[in-house]
């Protein structure tokens, strides 16, 4: 296992500094703060981006990243009102309505964004950990040859928002855990290290924190992992979008997509999204060839995924 840890900061050490960019979104989560501290004293900066009007618990590991590791941070606070302009913006970027996307998704607009004012030409993000070392929740259920062969599906369908909206602002993201060496070596590493259980309690990502527990502070190493969504705070919109939509409004056009556009929507943040979407684009049902179809919203499902990526619906 020590030489396991020892590849890994080598080979993510190498890829982070064999990155152009001079800045880093740093939510102070365990993948970010894995690249903020393989920096290796190069001089950056770091960004990250929370919702002023919800609750978020990205800010103060955010903080404590950045003082451990040296790095400048500046901290967006944003309105309800800059959350809902990005939201139109993002939904016309992606050309999805899949409310968990948008709401991690529109984080890294944001934060794309504003590094782009700042007059940055790329920036370097944590994408692929969760992919490559078995972060996401679901995966600490698995048996270890269950989760293997969920893992070499998922690498096979895997996709990234932050690259495709970066490229629409006109911002290169860098993605240091998707460097080939790095996805090499990490898709070897046994699954019974991926998930590993610590004093008592099961963690994805065991052999990334096990690889860096004793340079990153351990309020981060052992964070459970945080969506995007809950760190920045825009989890809270679902809530918001509940409050903001009547439930007679939301009755009459779900009917109403059902009928005319073969579209079952499930929340009033659904709607919302998808009344923007369809300000830009036709129903999926037009859209796109696949063998497979999604039960909600007829959109195509690629081959070997579980889930659809227009609407969110999971598992298909």
């Amino acid at each position: 296992m020590q030489e396991i840890c020892s590849n890994l900061h080598k080979l993510l050490s190498t890829a982070v500094n064999d990155c152009k960019s001079k800045s880093i979104a740093l939510s102070g989560g365990l993948d970010s703060s894995i690249l903020a501290f393989c920096l290796n004293d190069k001089k950056i900066n770091a960004f990250a981006t929370i919702a002023k009007d919800f609750i978020s618990t990205d800010l103060v590991y955010s903080q404590l990243a950045a003082k451990q590791i040296g790095l400048p941070l500046e901290v967006q606070t944003v309105s309800i009102e800059q959350l809902l302009s990005a939201i139109d913006k993002t939904i016309k970027i992606l050309k999805v309505f899949n409310p968990i996307e948008i709401r991690n998704a529109i984080v890294m607009f944001l934060t794309i964004s504003m590094v782009k004012e700042k007059g940055y030409s790329s920036i370097i993000t944590g994408d692929g950990a969760d992919e490559l070392f078995a972060g996401y929740h679901f995966f600490q259920k698995m048996t270890p040859v269950e989760l293997q062969k969920d893992l070499e599906r998922i690498w096979q369908v895997m996709h990234f928002p932050a690259k495709i909206i970066g490229e629409s602002i006109g911002v290169d993201v860098e993605m240091p855990f998707l460097n080939d060496s790095v996805v090499k070596y990490a898709k070897s590493i046994p699954t019974d290290l991926k998930v590993h259980e610590e004093k008592g309690k099961k963690f994805g990502k065991w052999i990334l924190r096990k690889s860096f527990e004793r340079v990153i502070p351990e309020e981060i190493v052992w964070r459970e992992k945080s969506a995007m969504q809950d760190g920045s705070g825009t989890t809270g919109l679902t809530s918001f979008f509940s409050n903001l939509i009547s439930d007679s409004v939301f009755k009459d056009k779900l009917l109403l997509y059902l009928e005319t556009e073969k579209v079952r929507l499930g929340t009033k943040e659904s709607l919302y999204y998808y009344e923007i979407y369809r300000k830009y684009y036709d129903p999926p049902t037009f859209l796109g060839v696949s063998k497979s179809r999604c039960p909600e919203c007829n959109g195509a499902i690629p081959t070997g995924s579980h889930f659809c990526r227009m609407c969110g619906n999971f598992p298909i």
